[in-house]
This record gives C-alpha cells, sequence and structure tokens, in this order.
C-alpha cells in the first residue's frame, strides 16, 4: 500500500517568494528518488504565504529514506527562519 503524505507549510511574513524558490528546487531531486511516485507543490491562491506538498510514496521507508536526503537536510538549513509553521500528515488511501 502507498504512503500519502500532505505537508502544510507557512512562510513567514515577507518570505513568501524565497520559500517559493527554495521548496520549487526539491521538486526535481525527489521525483528522482526512489520510490517517489509523486511529489506535486502547490501554493494557495487566496494566500500566498501557504504551500503545500501532495506527495505519493512506494513505501513508508522509502520517505524515510527522502526525510534523510542531502537536499531535505540542506533545505532545512536554508529555511531556518522563513517557515512560520508545518503540519505534516502521514495518510493511507481508503477509497
Amino acid at each position: 500500500m502507498t504512503l500519502t503524505i500532505v505537508a502544510k507549510l507557512t512562510a513567514e511574513k515577507g518570505e513568501e517568494e524565497f520559500l517559493a524558490k527554495q521548496l520549487s528546487s526539491l521538486v526535481e531531486p525527489t521525483r528522482a528518488e526512489a520510490g517517489c511516485i509523486q511529489y506535486d507543490l502547490h501554493q494557495s491562491n487566496d494566500d500566498p504565504a501557504i504551500f503545500l506538498f501532495f506527495e505519493l510514496w512506494e513505501t513508508r521507508d522509502l520517505w524515510q529514506d527522502h526525510m534523510n536526503s542531502p537536499h531535505i537536510k540542506a533545505n532545512g538549513e536554508a529555511t531556518k527562519g522563513k517557515i512560520a509553521n508545518v503540519e505534516l500528515h502521514e495518510m493511507s488511501q481508503i477509497a
């Protein structure tokens, strides 16, 4: 069974453009990772500070490998102080 990840990130005020560029840079290397089925980044039409990743992974272990990848770790360092809030949901499709 695949793992669905929904991650909502909210930029600190004034950091929306920086965060959009930084998060966008994660898409290509992540899509090339083993186990990545889908990895899409969205930005709210109503509030440009809100970003959402919708991800599908073959297994939770492969998603954990992604979370420990060099580009994700580097992103964490680059975005310190730029993100006001993160909500992360691990989900399973039920219908």
